[in-house]
């Protein structure tokens, strides 16, 4: 014969299931259908701004460290600067250009370093964006940031950003962009005649 639960047994099932509940942490009495509690995120693939990239030497890049090196690698989207002597590395995350058209590789150098640039847009770029302005002084407006390192490339810089967004990304019309505190570090290391290498 079954025994019927009696009300006395059905209380004290339900007190120990209450002092249980109020014993247990209040982390695990949450289930992901509490409505007090936001539901999980969706798993989604992660979209990385910054390139994961790595320190390298300049042996398989340059020959020497005459007046110092700068190598781009717009795969890994990094900037990797060795100094003259070699004591000093720095490696910095950069920007690269929109397409592989826009992207030029090969060896060049520093011929000119300028605070404060001015920029205006090439002829190229002003026909893919006729309502670009002709110019754009120094300031926070200026897509070459805080500082300019000119290459011997017509049209070529490596250059500081006020829009962080742009930094690990294809995002330039052909130039390397850095945060303004790197292109401000990479500035003073820098000189006219350094080597730079873009791969």
């Amino acid at each position: 014969m079954v025994k019927k639960p009696t009300s006395l047994s059905t209380r004290r099932s339900f007190l120990v299931g209450a002092a249980t509940a109020i014993g247990t942490p209040a982390l695990a009495q949450f289930t992901p259908e509490d409505p007090l509690r936001p539901a999980p995120e969706p798993e989604a693939p992660v979209r990385r701004n910054i390139s994961s990239f790595r320190a390298l030497d300049w042996q398989p890049y340059f020959s020497n460290t005459r007046n110092g090196a700068i190598l781009v690698d717009t795969v890994s989207r990094a900037l990797h600067y060795w100094s003259e002597d070699q004591s000093v590395y720095r490696l910095f995350p950069s920007s690269v250009p929109l397409t592989d058209e826009l992207t030029r590789r090969g060896r060049t150098s520093v011929i000119r370093k300028v605070v404060g640039p001015s920029w205006a847009p090439t002829p190229s770029m002003k026909k893919r964006n006729p309502e670009w302005p002709d110019y754009i002084p120094p300031g926070p407006d200026n897509p070459l940031g805080t500082h300019a390192l000119y290459l011997s490339w017509k049209y070529y810089r490596i250059h500081g950003t006020h829009d962080t967004r742009k930094i690990g990304r294809r995002s330039s019309n052909g130039c390397i962009g850095l945060y303004n505190e790197h292109i401000a570090q990479l500035f003073d290391l820098a000189k006219v005649g350094t080597q730079v290498l873009l791969i």
